[in-house]
């Protein structure tokens, strides 16, 4: 799998390309456009993968994700079933500074914006303070027509500028370089996809280390060089992103013991401790806070 060159094709009529889709999965590819992406998740898990790093997504979440930066949302195994029902729904705009939007970003009232811009060179994940208003900002531009859409930009660019930089979870450290030859585009996409499909059996170190065509050892340096974490403490989160879903999930969660194992935890000892090191609280914690903020808010409305 390469790195694929994305062509977003803007229409005539607009200066900022904008799409809602609802699709049983994201984009399956590795792929970088000139373009800056601003995706709102409304429906759909799994991991973005964006430069050298990862985060696991889920809805609700957004993510501005910077020019020419090779990315990709994976969605979680579930979603590629041959008897899934699942669905994934995002609303994304794209916009580029030097293409149709030349002119109005050479004045110098955007001055601020085209700082803020190449501070984030890479993106990052909206903080949730401000998921409201951003995700309101992108369908206002996603549904303007003529004038509205320039007036409709202006005050999404005017909601990003009030982000304060120390609120923000960049995408990927800033000393990363966006240009990832194909070679090593595939030997990233094997990795991530053999976790997304396995994670939730016993994965052996020696198996993943050979989807790189490494040793383990050398895989464990690659794989802390460019994402940042230890494989256990990546596989760790990507289950216990699994668990939350499934302990609140339907009608009538599963038990805490069955999560953990469908999860691929072996034992429910590792799961708890796993799961608190991560979120911060027990699964029995997480699970009461989850109930009781639904029954609140049943009450309010």
């Amino acid at each position: 799998m390469k790195v694929l060159p994305f062509t977003v094709t803007v229409p005539d009529d607009k200066c900022v390309f904008s799409e809602q889709i609802e699709l049983p999965f994201f984009y399956q590819y590795l792929h970088r456009h000139e373009e800056w992406q601003i995706t709102w998740v409304q429906k759909g898990e799994g991991i973005l993968v964006a430069g050298n790093n990862m985060h696991s997504f889920r809805p609700g979440d957004i993510f501005l994700i910077g020019a020419n930066l090779p990315h990709l949302f994976k969605s979680n195994p579930e979603y590629f079933a041959a008897d899934s029902n699942k669905q994934i729904k995002a609303c994304s705009l794209y916009f580029s500074p030097s293409g149709n939007l030349g002119a109005l970003f050479g004045l110098p009232e955007m001055k601020l914006m085209n700082s803020f811009l190449k501070k984030n060179k890479h993106g990052f994940k909206i903080p949730s303070p401000y998921d409201k208003e951003i995700s309101t900002r992108i369908q206002e531009v996603h549904k303007a027509s003529g004038m509205n859409v320039v007036f409709n930009l202006l005050k999404f660019f005017n909601s990003l500028l009030a982000i304060q930089e120390e609120e923000t979870e960049p995408l990927c450290p800033k000393s990363y370089s966006s240009y990832i030859s194909d070679n090593e585009g595939a030997r990233f996409s094997n990795i991530i996809n053999y976790i997304m499909l396995n994670y939730n059996n016993q994965i052996a170190l020696e198996d993943i280390a050979k989807t790189a065509y490494m040793t383990p050892h050398a895989f464990c340096r690659y794989f802390k060089k460019h994402t940042g974490y230890t494989f256990v403490s990546f596989l760790n989160e990507v289950r216990v992103n699994d668990a939350c879903k499934n302990l609140i999930d339907g009608k009538k969660a599963d038990c805490i013991s069955g999560v953990a194992y469908k999860s691929g935890f072996s034992s429910i000892t590792n799961f708890n401790r796993v799961f608190k090191s991560v979120m911060g609280q027990s699964p029995r914690a997480y699970m009461d806070a989850y109930y009781n903020t639904n029954k609140l808010n049943l009450i309010s409305v």
